[in-house]
């Protein structure tokens, strides 16, 4: 492969943990900017044809093809967002999302979760979510903690999915919607506690990511709403 099928040189990709934060006209712009003459005209070409054919066509549809190749055609750094692009492209709806999720490659699943919070307005994407929080994989743990959590998670679930970031070492920063969700959460702040306290009796390190957290269950609701 040339040297122009990649990135260019020097030009950082989007932030993975921003992916499903920044709106699809900002990836665009982005990735127009940095992407060399090869990988461009390929992103160019494959949301055009994700825009021109959004359903199924046989037994897969061109766009799931391109989701597949984009590590190769635009470089590892911008691969995700590339994903997410065709996915915004294609429509994709909770069918197709679900099937790209299931049949997909890791990364091919965290395209799909970042781009949940502009493609399903409501709660029905959750069971790919609360799949991904079942996983140690703490690129597909980030991702699912985005946004789309932070919406539609029930407390439960939501306080668990904390949990299994100190678990695994995913920064709580990842956790979307963090300060406004903890905020006032008694029961947060007792699992917490014990799970601090289960580390202290074993000997074990309390992360200061579980610090913050905690910290974080002590300000009441409007407090963490004036700080966000």
């Amino acid at each position: 492969m040339t040297r122009a099928a990649h990135s260019a040189p020097d030009t950082p990709g989007v932030d993975p943990d921003a992916l499903a934060h920044t709106p699809p006209t900002t990836l665009r712009a982005h990735l127009d900017t940095r992407l060399a003459g090869a990988a461009r005209a390929w992103l160019d070409q494959a949301l055009d044809e994700a825009a021109a054919h959004p359903g199924v066509h046989g037994p897969i549809s061109v766009w799931e093809l391109r989701l597949a190749e984009a590590g190769r055609r635009c470089g590892s750094e911008h691969a995700d967002a590339a994903r997410v692009l065709i996915l915004h492209a294609a429509h994709a709806d909770i069918d197709a999302l679900t099937r790209v999720y299931r049949q997909g490659t890791a990364a091919e699943r965290r395209a799909v979760l970042h781009a949940l919070p502009h493609l399903v307005p409501g709660p029905d994407a959750l069971p790919l979510v609360e799949d991904a929080l079942r996983t140690n994989d703490t690129r597909l743990l980030t991702a699912a903690v985005g946004p789309y959590a932070a919406r539609h998670l029930d407390p439960h679930q939501w306080r668990h999915a904390v949990l299994k970031c100190l678990f695994t070492g995913v920064p709580v920063d990842a956790v979307a919607g963090l300060d406004r969700r903890a905020a006032g959460d008694a029961e947060l702040a007792r699992m917490l506690g014990d799970y601090a306290a289960e580390r202290t009796a074993a000997g074990r390190e309390v992360p200061e990511d579980l610090h913050r957290a905690l910290a974080l269950t002590q300000a009441t609701p409007t407090e963490s709403k004036e700080q966000s």
